[in-house]
């Protein structure tokens, strides 16, 4: 598993042009059935429009008079002409307008693509042509020529890059094909289809959005560089952050401009905005002892 496959780039004549690697990490990789159906059946039910809607015998018009009177006719009795069990009446626990849309997770839907290509590629279903049509104008007779020269031309799914618009015009009227641009390429229509034919720019623009998909996943991100004064506000025996050096246990408040030592009864409840070394420090720094400033407030009352 995943190995590097080398197949052949065809011309527009079916004669050898060249050559191209299919990735093993995207063309053979283990191909996860489960998973591709889970994938499948949540890309089906959000292409749902969930407009359907009935009417409650509320939304109903009409039937606001009481069909007969309560008593002695012989009948049921009956409040309304548009409750359910009359015709014309609302529709009980009908369908309402909702969303079918399902959550699933990108890894999942990249690994589920990922499988049926590999499928796919392990079929020798998998085709890179240079371009549909030999020259600069659209050619629907062409472009079929060269499908059906390299396979049975039913459920033909054509990988272009959007650039080809020639390629594109020559193969939106066949209703065999089913054409996509590479960013589109999806596990639906992977399974969905028998073959498929990619262009040489569609297959390098598709291999190379996975290739930057794949690094930016897999790059260390970068850790920002500390600004010293900013880690050190009041010099050296200061800290600001979360994990204060070894010997700074002296906790402060920027709001108040009040410290606490160990010894303060409210040392444990306290946040540390920043720290100190000593409590000289804190009081170099404008802060004062929060027990002291208390307690000199209690012997001014």
């Amino acid at each position: 598993m995943n190995e590097t496959k080398t197949i052949d780039v065809l011309d527009v004549k079916g004669k050898k042009a060249g050559s191209a690697e299919l990735p093993g990490d995207v063309f053979d990789v283990n191909t996860n059935i489960p998973l591709i159906h889970q994938v499948v059946v949540a890309q089906l039910a959000a292409a749902r429009q969930g407009t359907h809607a009935t009417k409650t015998r509320g939304q109903v018009s009409g039937g606001g008079k009481k069909p007969w009177r309560q008593k002695g006719t012989g009948r049921a009795r009956q409040g309304s002409t548009r409750a359910p069990q009359w015709v014309g009446g609302g529709t009980v626990h009908g369908p309402q307008p909702r969303s079918y849309a399902q959550r699933t997770p990108k890894k999942m839907v990249a690994a589920a693509l990922r499988g049926a290509l590999s499928d796919m590629a392990r079929d020798n279903r998998i085709f890179i042509v240079t371009s549909l049509v030999d020259g600069d104008k659209p050619s629907t007779k062409q472009a079929k020529a060269v499908l059906s020269g390299l396979a049975e031309l039913s459920k033909v799914l054509v990988v272009l890059a959007r650039s080809d618009e020639v390629d594109w015009l020559s193969v939106r009227n066949l209703s065999e094909v089913h054409v996509l641009a590479a960013d589109q390429l999806n596990t639906y229509d992977v399974v969905n289809s028998r073959t498929i034919v990619f262009s040489q720019a569609g297959f390098d623009a598709f291999v190379g959005a996975r290739s930057a998909s794949a690094q930016a996943l897999t790059a260390e991100p970068e850790v920002p560089e500390t600004d010293v004064a900013d880690q050190h506000p009041y010099g050296e025996d200061s800290f600001r952050g979360d994990n204060p050096p070894a010997g700074f246990d002296i906790k402060g408040s920027e709001d108040s401009k009040k410290f606490h030592d160990p010894s303060s009864p409210w040392y444990g409840r306290t946040i540390a905005e920043v720290w100190f070394r000593s409590a000289a420090a804190a009081e170099a720094a404008g802060f004062v002892n929060a027990v002291k400033s208390d307690s000199e407030k209690e012997d001014a009352k």
